[in-house]
């Protein structure tokens, strides 16, 4: 492995939204990229594939998915998928949500289960809220039934709204941008909650 000091092929392709891609960063790092610099720092380099696409849905999510990564996950390599949405779902255009609960959770289970079939461990990253208060207890109500469809699946969920929204950073930064995205100092939250809650257990894992 060319200036690595591992000689494990690990592969972690990072499936979502524009929280994935990082929309509104600065740095253009975003989570994924500070999560990725925290594995390398903590002796676990990997290949990162970024597959964030700013605006879809739970349902885009889990058409798109499998043709995106069948490319990215060479046989033999340590191969894992990180998968983060939601927040879209809840939103209401033209006096509907775009997606609702139920159809967001099979979603959700429908990638799960494609995944298991081609043996990809998953972690699920749940939605972060947003400057909209009653935005928020829909993300909050979608972020539980997720963790329900994945403890099910026994796939590792990771909860962030609830401390998001204790976060005076988080909230300030979303609110000062354009309502649904922070800046550079909530991106470091986000991806600091992410790698407190077994992040390097799940890479280690079999």
């Amino acid at each position: 492995m060319l200036g690595g000091h591992s000689r494990t092929d690990r592969r972690v392709l990072f499936v979502g939204d524009s929280l994935v891609a990082g929309v509104g960063d600065p740095t253009g790092r975003g989570w994924v990229g500070r999560v990725v610099a925290a594995s390398f720092g903590l002796g676990l380099p990997l290949t990162a594939y970024n597959l964030g696409v700013r605006g879809e849905t739970s349902q885009e999510v889990a058409a798109r998915w499998r043709i995106e990564a069948i490319p990215r996950l060479a046989p033999g390599t340590a191969r894992r998928v990180v998968f983060s949405f939601g927040a879209n779902d809840t939103t209401v255009e033209n006096g509907r949500l775009r997606v609702e609960s139920e159809r967001s959770c099979a979603a959700l289970s429908k990638i799960l289960q494609e995944a298991a079939v081609v043996g990809l461990p998953v972690l699920m990253v749940g939605p972060a809220p947003v400057d909209d208060p009653e935005q928020n207890e829909r993300i909050r109500s979608l972020s539980g039934a997720f963790a329900d469809v994945c403890r099910g699946a026994g796939a590792a969920f990771v909860s962030v709204v609830e401390p998001l929204l204790a976060s005076q950073v988080w909230m300030h930064e979303v609110a000062a941008g354009d309502g649904a995205h922070p800046a550079t100092d909530g991106y470091e939250i986000l991806a600091g909650c992410v790698v407190a809650a077994g992040w390097v257990d799940w890479l280690r894992g079999a």
